[in-house]
């Protein structure tokens, strides 16, 4: 055995070795006072006291490791602690000493924290302990009724411990069981609200843990496209209030499902379903936009000076005509801004009020595809991880992973219907094909299996063709050789085909129709996963961009300076902010109206973007100034990237009508940390600057002076 196998071991025995030493010392009648404690005693303590530190370490490392202790550690551990409160209680005044009582509440300790096994032991070694110091005390037998006292009262610790423990626990268990209860009661309101289960149903097909497993399930992912889509609501149409009101089951009461809101005013309460404004939408089944000084406005417990309000009633249409339909609720935007809503603003709120039903609708099928295939957990899990993507690209990776795994398949590629043409693109490719290269491919959309199944709205091939040997999927160019088992799913929201998803398999007869039925509602759910992350993307480009030059927008440049400058602080790194301002631009507005000012507004866009580096980050600030941060960019090298820029946009020419018109720029520069220390004051410090060379004739570029030079001038 090696030296470090010996060393383990023997620290593995220590604690053990040490317990047993004072126990031995307990039988022979010593640890009687403190003042005659003897260097053996001492001794023997102190290793037990480091046996119990390396209990300890060891219990903590297994914790970090997310391991358990073992039974043989919760004994070594309590035969240690039992053995030093032994000794320490017989040393600070023996059998009879005020410090005995320790004993017990270390035995009750060790019963309400230690496995049961690992307490009734440890009890009962406290007791053999006790006999062995009655022993050594020479007590015996004279000392047998006072022994029976100690054990007796051992015991009763460790039960009545072991007894309050297990009530304790009766009452959590009994607690979180009213807890489930109430929070599956909420579920199942909620799925009712929905209508994803009816009224009364049991679903005696599916076990009840599967069944709550699923209205949870079905209740969250509805929830969160609900919270989805106001969220976008609000952004987009910058609203005060953006709320989903749901009807009762008798379509008597609207009831808050969700909102966002800037107020805490919002009813929480049910309000009269034909009441108010949101009465008439729900009366009508029509949009209803208002706006001025607005009564009727029955959703906020105080007054709220609403100045516009739109509202979209939630109609599942049936037979092809929204009149035919079932009313769900209604949708509500509105703005304490005097600023109507516009016609456009009311089609967004319909697409979102669209995108909610069809949430809904998924969820139902969902529930039907569960009561086929509860078995299949993996299925709940990917619709979960659908709707959790937030970007176009992943959600073609996790469809074409989904599409592999459930039909199975060993090829997978997913097709998106691009611009007016209605060109297919390949988005994505999975797999092995005989075939070249496919992933970015455009083809004519109205080619091939592809454009079959969004021409006619359905899974092809049909069930029961035969495949040739060499299907056109695609384009007669982009074939799949050596597939013997094939499927195109279209992607279908609503009254729209976002593309197709392709599966193939080279095993005849790979995909079953239990598997096809579900990879149809998976199809369904990564449409609307895709067509919500495509919106989620267009938001957030609009939200941080600039809708006539493309560049940053004010908002998002205060977000970005302020991290930009953060790092150069932490870093000790330079930064440099160029603020540019067209000059006499309102002469050109003036002169040759606002389509020619946009356009020299795009151009300088231009210049300023092929002018920046990948790091540095161009933006509009506002009219006619133009702003770059430049990270790691010191006051010379800023400098020189200002003169770039003036020159390049002096000397380009904006075609004007039937000429042409040349503009200058004039820039302020800053650099941090030399002009200025923060970043409102590196934003003021180039404003100056800019003041500087505007005054200074402009068509120049002038960088602000050190914060030492500027206060001795």
């Amino acid at each position: 055995m090696s030296w470090g196998g010996a060393a383990r071991r023997a620290r593995r025995h220590a604690p053990w070795v040490a317990a047993s030493a004072v126990i031995g010392l307990l039988a022979l009648g010593r640890f009687r006072r403190f003042p005659a404690c003897s260097w053996t005693e001492a001794a023997s303590l102190a290793a037990l006291l480091a046996g119990l530190a390396g209990v300890l370490v060891r219990r903590a490392q297994r914790a970090m490791e997310g391991r358990q202790p073992r039974l043989r550690d919760d004994l070594e551990l309590g035969l240690i602690l039992l053995t030093l409160a032994e000794s320490v209680s017989l040393l600070a005044g023996g059998l009879h000493g005020p410090f005995y009582p320790i004993v017990y509440l270390v035995v009750a300790f060790l019963v309400a924290f230690l496995r049961p096994a690992a307490g009734v032991a440890l009890a009962a070694a406290a007791i053999a302990i006790d006999l062995l110091a009655f022993t050594g005390a020479r007590a015996l037998p004279a000392a047998w009724p006072e022994l029976s006292a100690h054990a007796a009262f051992l015991a009763l610790f460790a039960l009545l411990y072991q007894l309050v423990l297990a009530v304790q626990v009766a009452a959590a268990r009994r607690a979180e069981g009213q807890a489930v209860a109430r929070r599956l009661l909420r579920l199942d309101e909620r799925a009712r609200e929905y209508r994803l289960i009816a009224a009364g149903s049991e679903e005696a097909d599916a076990s009840p843990e599967g069944r709550a497993r699923w209205t949870a399930a079905a209740v969250r992912e509805v929830e969160q496209a609900v919270g989805s889509a106001l969220e976008i609501a609000e952004r987009a149409l910058h609203a005060h209030t953006c709320a989903v009101f749901l009807l009762s089951a008798d379509d008597r009461a609207l009831k808050l499902h969700d909102c966002r809101s800037r107020s805490e005013a919002v009813r929480r309460d049910p309000l009269a379903a034909e009441s108010g404004v949101l009465g008439a939408a729900v009366r009508w089944r029509k949009a209803v936009r208002l706006s001025g000084r607005l009564a009727g406005v029955t959703y906020y417990d105080r007054p709220v000076a609403v100045r516009a309000l739109l509202a979209v009633p939630l109609l599942e249409t049936r037979g092809g005509a929204a009149a035919e339909g079932f009313l769900r609720g209604v949708v509500v935007a509105d703005r304490i801004e005097d600023r109507p809503f516009t016609p456009e603003d009311e089609d967004l709120l319909a697409a979102i009020a669209r995108e909610v039903l069809r949430a809904i609708e998924a969820e139902r099928l969902l529930g039907s595809v569960k009561r086929a295939r509860d078995e299949k957990e993996r299925f709940y899990r990917a619709i979960d991880e659908l709707n959790r993507l937030a970007k176009p690209e992943e959600v073609f990776e996790a469809a074409l992973a989904l599409a592999r795994s459930l039909l199975p398949a060993d090829f997978a590629a997913l097709t998106l219907v691009e611009g007016p043409a209605g060109r297919q693109r390949i988005a994505a490719v999975a797999g092995v094909h005989a075939g070249e290269a496919l992933a970015g491919r455009l083809f004519a959309g109205d080619r091939g299996l592809c454009g079959d199944a969004i021409r006619y709205g359905t899974v092809l091939p049909a069930s029961g063709v035969r495949l040739g040997s060499r299907p056109v999927v695609f384009d007669e160019e982009a074939q799949l050789r050596g597939a013997e088992s094939l499927k195109v799913f279209p992607l279908r929201s609503g009254d729209r085909i976002l593309g197709t998803l392709v599966a193939a398999s080279r095993r005849r007869g790979a995909f079953d129709v239990e598997a096809v039925q579900a990879m149809e509602v998976i199809a369904l759910q990564v449409a609307q996963a895709i067509q919500r992350a495509q919106l989620f993307s267009e938001v957030e480009r609009m939200a941080t961009t600039d809708g006539l030059t493309g560049l940053v927008n004010h908002r998002q440049l205060q977000l970005v300076l302020g991290e930009r400058l953060a790092e150069a602080r932490r870093y000790r790194r330079p930064l440099s902010l160029l603020l540019g301002d067209i000059d006499h631009f309102k002469a050109v507005n003036d002169t040759h109206g606002h389509p020619a000012g946009d356009a020299i507004l795009r151009g300088v866009a231009e210049v300023l973007s092929g002018a920046a580096r990948e790091t540095d980050v161009v933006a509009r600030y506002g009219g006619e100034e133009f702003v770059l941060v430049l990270p790691e960019t010191d006051a010379t090298a800023a400098g020189a990237l200002a003169e770039r820029v003036r020159a390049a946009v002096e000397a380009r020419p904006f075609p004007i009508g039937g000429g042409t018109l040349r503009i200058t720029l004039s820039l302020g520069i800053a650099t941090f940390p030399e002009a200025a220390a923060d970043k409102a004051e590196l934003i003021a410090r180039a404003d100056a600057a800019l003041y500087a060379a505007k005054h200074a004739g402009r068509n120049r570029a002038v960088a602000a002076p050190a914060r030492g030079e500027r206060a001795a001038g």
